[in-house]
């Protein structure tokens, strides 16, 4: 019987790529902890399988490349040699050079011969030679007449001769063993295979949903029957007993059936609903796999492109056990690779200024990952400089994006998104690395569009930068909230719902250019959807007085709508628009109802975009009671939303607003800067507004400031804390109005003298 090749070199090559990330990840270790003995023998060992497994295939270029690689890590291991960074950079172009014939093996890609540079140096590294960074060392073994007919790359290994038989050693008793079954843990199936079994889950899934709408019809048709049942009653009472009874009995059997039937049919959806959960549940798992298959091969990476930009980075990764679909895994790779691209190349400080400011020598590269509610969480943090806003700003006002204008009623937020904006890029030189505007727009795309994630940009002046990225668990099937906006359905993908609230309009509040809810401690811009995807207005949520609002949000970017209903909460498979109708930017996708209606699955980060542009750009009052020469303003609160609330508010006066998330930069850009008023929070992480009032209360330049808390604490003895600190005015976030905030600051530094 033939034996089946093919079988035997796809699982080599499945071997062979886990053995290649383990050498890669063992070359790094062992650049960080040279004498780590461990890791040495775990890369030799990877070194041998391949050259072993290669060499029964009859892979002679690989083996014998794999042959030479296990040579120089065997004198490594045997401390003939010392580890260098030229023998590092060596054993790369080793393992890169494996990597590359593997993979032509699995493509059925002819692979002429092993590189004999490679080869060369890879002998020469085993016998002592390689590097005057090395310590010199004899050859092992010089090549002889009695070793020159030694196995060979590519050859097969003698066969060991049994020794001798000793006559006068007792008999060996041969104990015959039965052969035991061995129990088979994994079967290989094909990726294709699996796609096909997620597609089919899917279906079964949708039509779960059209069982649900059948059984609504089963329930319609029982009620009609007992409202017939209920006539038929009447015409026996009022026919004084001449109706027949067969009729009447005839309605009540039919009834009594399609109630029973009603019932079964009801179980056995429950029943089928909790299969097909079950079903849905597996099989997505099936095609789960850790993010260790990205995060594996960012190591080598880092280390090439840091060496090639001469820096010195670090890469520490957690959370890579955290699973994810293996088509989403597919498709997060190229935008985690352009972010540590641009966090080495623009974030992470050459080695001198690192020293300057104080820094490591080396820079600091993380990812982590995590689960959070119902999501993946990954986070990319570097060390280096963070982001420039100010950079930023010029390059958007020296490309045209934005006129000075609207880039002074910018928060800093909204300018740091401004990196994602096509053709954006805040480096000085165009570099083989980065700086040609392309990329982060592709990341945002790729993770916002593609991937139906989030993407937010976290920075700090000589700190350093975070990417936080949000995504789903899978696309193959999504939690959807089903909606009604005008009479027309649509539905949310349920991971961009914060939460789901009836607000009495009696307690909307008008902020400029919008209106905006309190929610707990902070303000909430609302937007009504019917005028934003333009439909026939029917009035529904305008006449509501107890509107329903649905808060949503993307990354820290967040927003309530007003829609009509909530309709129903349902697992449904989403599907992709036709060709022609991609540039659509509010849909993302539509689904197929029990109903076999269509319904369009609305864009959250593009509604939240739209709904922000309709507001336009902040405008400063043509007539405003404050001078020409503008009041500066320091604004501190730890929400995004009221912080860009009060701005709006004062900059619609003329007042300029610096903003600052935390008690603590709030001291610091006050430090940096003397501000005309500080307008502060109470809760607040680093630095509560107690704390930093009372600071800048001792700063001599603060002394007399005016200072106004903003805060949601009511009681009494808060109000007296505020007093006791030196705060000028209190203002309580449940009896908030934009007058009551005006009037305050106009009256405070009206008192102080300019």
């Amino acid at each position: 019987m033939a034996v089946d090749m093919e079988r035997f070199i796809a699982r080599f090559v499945e071997e062979s790529r886990e053995h290649v990330a383990r050498l890669n990840e063992g070359l790094i270790a062992l650049e960080k902890n040279p004498g780590d003995s461990e890791t040495v023998h775990g890369i030799f060992r990877s070194a041998h399988t391949i050259k072993g497994s290669s060499r029964m295939l009859k892979l002679v270029a690989i083996s014998e490349i794999a042959h030479k690689l296990e040579d120089a890590l065997g004198a490594l291991r045997d401390k003939k040699i010392t580890h260098s960074k030229k023998l590092a950079d060596l054993l790369f172009r080793a393992v890169d050079s494996i990597s590359d014939m593997i993979e032509k093996t699995a493509a059925k890609q002819e692979i002429t011969a092993a590189d004999k540079d490679v080869c060369r140096e890879l002998t020469k590294a085993a016998e002592g030679g390689f590097s005057v960074e090395d310590k010199e060392v004899p050859a092992s073994r010089p090549l002889t007449e009695e070793n020159a007919g030694e196995e060979t790359a590519g050859s097969t290994p003698p066969m060991p001769t049994p020794a001798a038989a000793d006559p006068n050693a007792p008999p060996r008793t041969t104990v015959s063993r039965e052969p035991q079954p061995k129990t088979i843990e994994t079967v290989r199936i094909s990726s294709g295979k699996l796609d096909d079994l997620i597609k089919l889950m899917g279906e079964i899934v949708s039509n779960q949903n059209s069982l649900k709408q059948r059984m609504q019809d089963v329930r319609e048709i029982e009620r009609r029957i007992r409202t017939h049942l209920e006539f038929v009653r009447k015409l026996k009472t009022r026919g004084n007993g001449a109706f027949p009874d067969a009729l009447l009995d005839q309605a009540q059997t039919m009834h009594t059936e399609i109630r029973q039937l009603a019932a079964s049919i009801g179980e056995d959806i429950t029943a089928q609903e909790f299969l097909s959960g079950e079903l849905q549940e597996r099989t997505l798992i099936m095609r789960m796999v850790p993010l260790s298959m990205v995060f594996g091969t960012l190591q080598r990476m880092v280390r090439d492109l840091a060496s090639a930009l001469g820096k010195e980075v670090d890469l520490t990764i957690e959370g890579g056990n955290i699973e994810l679909d293996r088509k989403m895994i597919e498709k997060i790779g190229d935008p985690l690779v352009h972010m540590i691209r641009n966090a080495i190349d623009h974030g992470i400080e050459k080695l001198e200024d690192r020293i300057k400011a104080g820094k490591p020598a080396r820079g600091v590269l993380k990812i982590s990952a995590y689960y959070d509610t119902g999501n993946v969480v990954i986070e990319l943090g570097d060390d280096g400089i963070g982001i420039p806003l100010k950079r930023i700003r010029e390059k958007a006002l020296k490309k045209g994006i934005f006129t000075e204008k609207e880039l002074d009623g910018m928060d800093d937020e909204t300018l740091m998104d401004l990196i994602f904006h096509p053709g954006f890029s805040t480096s000085e030189i165009i570099t083989d690395i980065s700086g040609r505007g392309v990329g982060m727009d592709v990341v945002k795309r790729n993770i916002v569009d593609d991937l139906k994630g989030a993407i937010s940009v976290q920075t700090s002046a000589g700190s350093g930068t975070v990417f936080v990225i949000r995504l789903p668990l899978t696309l193959a099937i999504m939690p959807i909230m089903l909606i009604t906006v005008s009479g027309t359905p649509f539905a949310i993908a349920t991971h961009y719902v914060r939460e789901i609230i009836r607000v009495p309009r009696s307690e909307f509040i008008r902020v400029v250019d919008r209106t905006a809810i309190r929610l707990r401690n902070e303000f909430i811009s609302v937007f009504d959807l019917e005028p934003l995807l333009k439909l026939p207005g029917q009035g529904h949520s305008a006449e509501a007085k107890e509107p329903l609002i649905i808060i949503v949000s993307c990354g820290t970017d967040y927003m309530g709508l007003i829609v009509d209903e909530l309709v129903d909460e349902e697992n449904m498979v989403i599907k992709s628009l036709p060709s022609h109708m991609r540039n659509i930017k509010l849909v993302s996708g539509f689904t197929i109802s029990g109903t076999n209606e269509i319904i369009n699955i609305l864009h959250i980060p593009a509604i939240l975009a739209a709904a922000k542009e309709t507001m336009g750009p902040r405008k400063h009052a043509e007539q405003s009671t404050v001078k020409e020469s503008a009041i500066n303003i320091l604004v501190v609160d730890d929400s995004i939303n009221t912080r860009e609330i009060e701005k709006s508010i004062l900059e619609s006066y003329g007042y300029r607003v610096t903003l600052a998330e935390d008690g603590m930069e709030g001291l610091e850009k006050a430090r940096s800067f003397e501000f005309d008023a500080v307008i502060t929070d109470v809760e607040m992480p680093k630095l509560d507004g107690f704390s930093l009032t009372e600071r800048l209360r001792k700063e001599e330049s603060y002394e007399f400031t005016p200072i106004i808390i903003v805060t949601s604490r009511e009681k009494e003895e808060d109000k007296r804390r505020g007093v006791q600190v030196g705060a000028d005015a209190y203002i309580v976030k449940g009896s908030f109005d934009q007058s009551n905030l005006l009037e305050t600051v106009q009256n405070l530094i009206g008192i102080k003298e300019k």
